[in-house]
C-alpha cells in the first residue's frame, strides 16, 4: 500500500484512490476512466484484458439482437447514490439518452469480472446496484468462463441462471421485456 497524505492519494491492491470534489472528478480526462465514490476518484491501475474488451463488444451485439427495444450503454457513468458514480461495463435502459450520467432504474447491468476488481463487483457494487434500482445484475467472468444472472425483485439479488462450460446455455426472463436464450459461448471470446 502506498499513501501520500499531503495529496490524499492511496494505492492499494491495484486500485488508485485520490481525494477530489465532484467538479474536479468531472474535469478529469477521459482516460483513465475513474469512478467517484464518497469524494474519491477511484480507478484501476491495471488495464482491462483483451478478453474483457471483447466480452463488452459481444454483450452489445447480443443484447441488440435479443432485446432490440432496449438501449445499450457501455462504460457510461451511472449515479448509484448522491455521493457515488460508477462505470458499469454495460447497461440496458428502456430509453435512449446522450446524457453523460445515467440515474434511476436500469433493466440489466453487466460487470465483466477482472481479477483486480472482482471483489468490488460481486459485493460492494452489487449492493449499490440493487439500492439504485437495477432490475437484473449479470456477472460475466472471462477467466472462470461463467455467467451469473441475478434478479432484484425481492429487494436483494436472487440467482436466476448460472451458466458454466458444463451448462453453457439457458433461458432467462428479463422483466417485462421477454424471455431470451443466453449462450455463454456467444458472450465470451473463444479459448
Amino acid at each position: 500500500m502506498s499513501v501520500d497524505a499531503e495529496h490524499q492519494v492511496v494505492e492499494v491492491g491495484g486500485m488508485h484512490r485520490e481525494r477530489m470534489s465532484y467538479e474536479e472528478w468531472l474535469a478529469l480526462p477521459e482516460k483513465p476512466k475513474a469512478e467517484w465514490v464518497d469524494g474519491w476518484a477511484v480507478w484501476s491501475l491495471m488495464p482491462p484484458t483483451p478478453a474483457h474488451g471483447r466480452s463488452q463488444i459481444k454483450l452489445g451485439i447480443f443484447f441488440d439482437k435479443v432485446l432490440p427495444g432496449l438501449f445499450g450503454h457501455a462504460e457510461t457513468y451511472y449515479r448509484v447514490a448522491p455521493n457515488k458514480v460508477r462505470i458499469p461495463d454495460f447497461m440496458l435502459l428502456t430509453y435512449e439518452t446522450d446524457a453523460r450520467e445515467i440515474e434511476g432504474a436500469v433493466v440489466v447491468l453487466v460487470e465483466v469480472l477482472s481479477p483486480s476488481t472482482q471483489g468490488q463487483d460481486t459485493v460492494v457494487k452489487a449492493n449499490e446496484y440493487v439500492r439504485a434500482g437495477v432490475g437484473q445484475y449479470w456477472l460475466l467472468d472471462p477467466v472462470a468462463r461463467t455467467l451469473g444472472i441475478y434478479d432484484s425483485s425481492s429487494g436483494g439479488w436472487d440467482e436466476l441462471l448460472l451458466l458454466t462450460e458444463e451448462r453453457p446455455s439457458g433461458t432467462v426472463t428479463v422483466g417485462e421485456h421477454g424471455t431470451i436464450e443466453v449462450d455463454l459461448h456467444e458472450l465470451l471470446p473463444a479459448t
